[in-house]
C-alpha cells in the first residue's frame, strides 16, 4: 500500500478489535542498520507489542523485527525495545494520560515516510468482552442491510 510517499510495512489490526482507539501521534524510530533492513524488506511484527514511557523517554516492546540474513555476526535482537523519537512535550502529555487508569499506548501501524521508519501509536482504552460482542453483532447487522439492499436492487 503505498500512498504519497508512505509505505505500510506492518499494521496491528489486533489493535482495533481490543482497544477503542482515541488518539493517534506519528513518532520516529532509533533503529540499528541490519534493523532497517529487515524492515524494509516488511518482516516485522506489531502483534503483541505496546509503549512503555519512563525516564522521560518512550519505548517500542515486543515488536519483533526478524534477523537480517546478510548481517552475520553484527545483526540485531528481535524483540530488544526500541527507542521512539518524540518531543519532550509529547512524551509528558502521553505520559498524562497513560497514567489515567484504562489507558495505554498501542502501536497501530509501521511505515516508511521519506525513507525513514515511523510508527503510528494510539492512545487506547481496552474494550469489555460485551464491547467487542456488540461490535460484532452491529457489524453482521450492516452486512444484512447491504444484502437485502442489493437483492432488492437486482429485482
Amino acid at each position: 500500500m503505498k500512498e504519497s510517499g508512505i509505505k505500510v510495512i506492518a499494521t496491528n489490526r489486533k489493535a482495533a478489535r481490543d482497544y477503542f482507539l482515541l488518539d493517534r501521534i506519528e513518532a520516529g524510530i532509533a533503529l540499528q542498520g541490519s534493523e532497517i533492513k529487515s524492515v524494509r524488506a516488511g518482516q516485522v511484527s506489531l502483534r503483541e507489542s505496546y509503549v512503555r514511557i519512563d525516564d522521560r523517554e518512550a519505548w517500542l516492546m515486543n515488536a519483533h523485527i526478524a534477523p537480517y540474513d546478510a548481517a552475520s555476526t553484527f545483526n540485531h535482537e528481535p524483540q530488544r525495545p526500541r527507542r521512539l523519537l518524540l518531543h519532550r512535550r509529547e512524551i509528558h502529555r502521553l505520559h498524562e494520560k497513560v497514567r489515567i487508569k484504562g489507558f495505554t499506548l498501542i502501536p497501530t501501524k509501521m511505515y516508511l515516510k521519506g525513507g525513514r521508519a515511523k510508527i503510528e501509536i494510539a492512545l487506547a482504552r481496552g474494550k469489555r468482552q460485551y464491547d467487542k460482542r456488540r461490535e460484532i453483532a452491529k457489524r453482521d447487522a450492516e452486512r444484512e442491510i447491504a444484502r437485502t439492499a442489493r437483492r432488492k436492487g437486482r429485482k
